[in-house]
């Protein structure tokens, strides 16, 4: 549900795709419920929502989506703010967290950034995460729902971001020794990735 997440995600994409070594690069993806509390319906829009949350007015916030749109599509997404719904994330993650045992957990992962940001689909709902999970190749959606399987997996990745004292997000934890906090860009990223090499090749 994060904006910024997405565009952070493109932009190190970029980033491993320009870098030297970046067929050496594994990403592995971590749960972190930006919001974590329960959603109920409202007839609020997303607008009037966040203006509420942050103190901002209705139309600040719509110009900042409208900027964010426009970044989306540097990257080929389509994003429409307007169409969004919050949604409790808990489950989302817990489905990514089966389809990475599947080694699908990036196709997961990207199928609900598209149904959030572009398609207005409640990723909350079971029915529509038991159907982009059909989609996406992930097996034994369904059977998530009639227990906790992969809870633990999801509370032991906001454990691990509290101890490391991530607040926010994207974060971006390079070799066990780099931070990158927010989406800075590609150049950044790059940067980064290669202090990380060159560190890692002068202690070997």
């Amino acid at each position: 549900m994060c904006p910024f997440c997405g565009l952070g995600r493109a932009q190190l994409d970029v980033a491993i795709a320009s870098f030297e070594h970046g067929k050496d690069v594994v990403v592995r993806l971590h749960a972190f419920e930006l919001d974590p509390r329960p959603h109920e319906a409202s007839d609020l829009s997303l607008e009037e929502l966040v203006a509420r949350k942050y103190g901002r007015s209705v139309e600040q916030i719509r110009a900042h989506h409208r900027r964010l749109e426009e970044q989306a599509r540097d990257f080929g997404f389509h994003w429409n703010f307007d169409r969004a719904r919050p949604a409790n994330t808990f489950d989302a993650h817990r489905l990514i967290a089966l389809a990475t045992t599947q080694d699908r957990g990036e196709q997961m992962n990207s199928r609900l950034f598209r149904a959030y940001f572009e398609e207005g689909r409640l990723i909350s709902d079971h029915d529509v995460l038991n159907e982009l999970a059909l989609e996406s190749g992930v097996v034994g959606a369904p059977e998530l729902w009639n227990g906790d399987d992969f809870a633990d997996v999801v509370r032991r990745d906001e454990a691990t971001a509290t101890e490391l004292g991530l607040s926010g997000v994207p974060a971006f934890v390079v070799d066990e020794k780099f931070l990158i906090s927010g989406a800075q860009g590609v150049e950044a990223i790059r940067g980064v990735l290669e202090r990380a090499w060159a560190r890692r090749a002068s202690s070997s």
